[in-house]
C-alpha cells in the first residue's frame, strides 16, 4: 500500500487512467522555469493542462539568451509563446527522466504573471494549492486551452 495522493484530488481521464496531480506537480517543480504549478484535467478529456508560475530570473535569462529580448516585463515573458514553448518543453523532458507515463505529462500551459499565495485564497496556511480555487480563478484559461487542444 502507498500513499500517492489525497483521495479527493486523484480523478480519472476519459481513457480510464487515474490521476494523482500532486504526484506530478512534485516532478515538474524539479523544472528551473517553474515557481508553482497547478496540474489539472477532467474526467472528460483525454489529457492534462498545467497553470505555471514561471521563475523570473530563469525566463529573463532564457528570453535574452534565445531571443534576445532585454529588461521584458513579467507580463511580456508570460505571454510570449516561443518561451511558453521552451517551458513546455522542459516540462516533458523532465516528466520523461521523472518517470512519468505519456497520459500523465501535461499537453498545454498557461504562463502567469500571477502566484498563488495564501492572501489571493489559492494557497492554504501550511502552502498547499487550494485547487478548486486555483481551478475558479483560472477557468477561462483552462477553458481556452481545453478548446485549443481539440
Amino acid at each position: 500500500l502507498k500513499v500517492i495522493d489525497r483521495k479527493k484530488h486523484i480523478f480519472k481521464l476519459q481513457q480510464g487512467e487515474y490521476i494523482a496531480p500532486e504526484k506530478i506537480e512534485n516532478v515538474y517543480e524539479h523544472s528551473k522555469y517553474v515557481m508553482q504549478i497547478f496540474v489539472y484535467g477532467e474526467s472528460l478529456k483525454t489529457c492534462l493542462i498545467a497553470i505555471v508560475v514561471p521563475e523570473q530570473k530563469m525566463l529573463e535569462k532564457a528570453a535574452a539568451d534565445h531571443l534576445g529580448m532585454q529588461n521584458p516585463s513579467l507580463k511580456e515573458l508570460c505571454s510570449n509563446e516561443a518561451l511558453k514553448k521552451l517551458i513546455l518543453e522542459d516540462l516533458i523532458d523532465i516528466g520523461k527522466k521523472g518517470g512519468l507515463q505519456s497520459f500523465e505529462q501535461v499537453k498545454d500551459i498557461y504562463v502567469s504573471q500571477e502566484q498563488f499565495t495564501i492572501e489571493n485564497d489559492m494557497l492554504t496556511p501550511t502552502l498547499k494549492g487550494k485547487r478548486p480555487n486555483i481551478k475558479k480563478h483560472f477557468a477561462a484559461q483552462i477553458d481556452a486551452m481545453y478548446s485549443k487542444l481539440k
